[in-house]
């Protein structure tokens, strides 16, 4: 029987997830299962790299010790963040992680070489201040980038310690604003008017493209040799690559982030769009994933966390059904990035400090419903249509109280499912390079039959 291992890692969380087919199905397996986050050095936000890439290792050496050897690996991370290598491969440290605030000084200055207005109209991009784009410029003012010889996302990156093979992906490679929308590449026209390096970025290579095999220091750790390919390396994008919609439907990718859009075959770059501010990063088959980026799970695996993680995820869900006060709060707001307490930055939010956490949790659920609300009403008129259904894929499909309150407010058929959303995304780029599947369409066929996707009750 034929392997594939999805590695999906997001800001909080890691798993590696063995796919096979069985009886014309897609089988999931999890075999490993890490905490992943930023820490504070110096001040500052930063990833552990070394750390991050001992999970990658231990969790594909977990294979072997199952005897089920992936025939593909791909990796998938979230996106805008990135490490920067030096002529001799080496990291230049540190690795910033998109929640840390250095680039807040540099927005303005970005913004007088280039207007927002016309960054938009050639990426497509949302302005959200940790864009790659502000990273970047940040670091060409710390002087970062003067011994900076390539630049990798981090999915590019773990894809180079395990193979040796550097190559960018072009999914990853259009959430920071940095890829043109109409030539689908490097828009060296923004690149060069901040000063970048055009040296830095390689070829931009699709989904299902090979990066190469194990190196010998990797084959020799995990016991086996193994094919890494691309998957779509944003989250996002393999998440919405999973999601069995039709044409005028939207999908919601409720993780640590919820994400909600619709899927185009064309980037839809506007005046409405832009002061909308929604986004259009790059998809499998080339497809513009047309979308509005809200905190999501974020709010609660942080509210979780100040509890002590006294209360299940279930337990905080039901305090909020049985709680009938509560306010409306933007779940963007820049308070709610990074609190060091995400309960009093909610009660700060609305200067309430006797607010009960029941009603902490309820505001947080209602306001993420209105906004989905909010963002299918931008979505549509932008467009121009009517929406018919909205899909929720990933882990926070399977908060039922939040699926109810998202079907009541947009009024829309919504359905829950396929949960994992991510891996499947993953692991179907991997049958696709495989000839297992012939194309996206046939693979979204195979996750229809695969799982159970559930329609919410109101």
């Amino acid at each position: 029987m034929a392997y594939y291992l999805a590695i999906d890692i997001g800001a909080s969380s890691g798993r590696h997830i063995l796919g096979s087919l069985e009886d014309g199905k897609l089988k999931l397996q999890e075999i490993y299962r890490f905490d992943n986050g930023f820490k504070t050095e110096n001040g500052s936000l930063v990833w552990d790299l070394k750390s991050l890439f001992y999970e990658v290792r231990a969790g594909i050496k977990k294979c072997k010790e199952m005897g089920k050897i992936p025939d593909t690996v791909a990796i998938d991370t979230w996106g805008v963040d990135y490490v920067l290598l030096d002529k001799e491969r080496k990291e230049i440290l540190p690795s910033f992680c998109y929640r840390d605030n250095r680039t807040e000084s540099v927005v303005p200055m970005l913004e007088e070489k280039i207007a927002l207005k016309d960054l938009y109209f050639k990426t497509g991009i949302q302005k959200q201040n940790f864009n790659t784009v502000y990273q970047l410029y940040a670091d060409k003012l710390s002087e970062k980038l003067d011994n900076a010889e390539y630049f990798l996302m981090m999915p590019e990156y773990l894809s180079f310690k395990l193979t040796g093979v550097i190559k960018n992906e072009y999914t990853n490679a259009t959430t920071g604003a940095l890829v043109n929308a109409k030539t689908l590449d490097w828009d060296n026209d923004v690149i060069s008017a901040l000063e970048i390096p055009e040296k830095i970025f390689g070829t931009l290579n699709m989904p299902a493209t090979k990066i190469g095999a194990f190196t010998d220091e990797i084959k020799n750790y995990v016991g086996f040799d193994s094919t890494v390919i691309f998957a779509p390396s944003h989250d996002t994008a393999s998440a919405v690559a999973a999601c069995p919609m039709g044409e005028n439907d939207l999908y919601i990718s409720s993780g640590t982030w919820s994400l909600i859009g619709t899927e185009s075959k064309t980037a839809i770059i506007n005046d409405n769009a832009f002061k909308a501010n929604f986004t259009n990063e790059g998809g499998i088959e080339h497809r513009f994933r047309f979308l509005k980026n809200y905190m999501g799970m974020w709010l609660l695996q942080n509210i979780r966390k100040n509890l002590n993680k006294s209360l299940t995820y279930d337990e905080m869900m039901h305090k909020a059904e049985a709680c009938n006060k509560y306010d409306y709060l933007d779940v963007n707001d820049q308070s709610f990035v990074a609190p060091e307490n995400m309960i009093e930055a909610v009660k700060n939010y609305f200067g309430k400090p006797d607010m009960t956490i029941d009603e902490v949790l309820a505001s947080v659920y209602h306001s993420l419903a209105r906004s989905y609300k909010n963002a299918t009403e931008e979505i549509e008129k932008v467009m121009g249509r009517t929406v018919n259904a909205i899909h929720i894929v990933g882990g926070g499909c399977q908060d039922v109280y939040l699926n109810r309150l998202t079907a009541q407010y947009t009024g829309k058929t919504v359905t829950a499912g396929p949960v994992e959303a991510t891996a499947v995304g993953n692991l179907i780029s991997q049958l696709i390079y495989s000839k297992a599947c012939a194309d996206l369409q046939d693979a979204r066929e195979l996750i229809k039959k695969s799982f159970e996707i559930k329609e919410v009750i109101r």
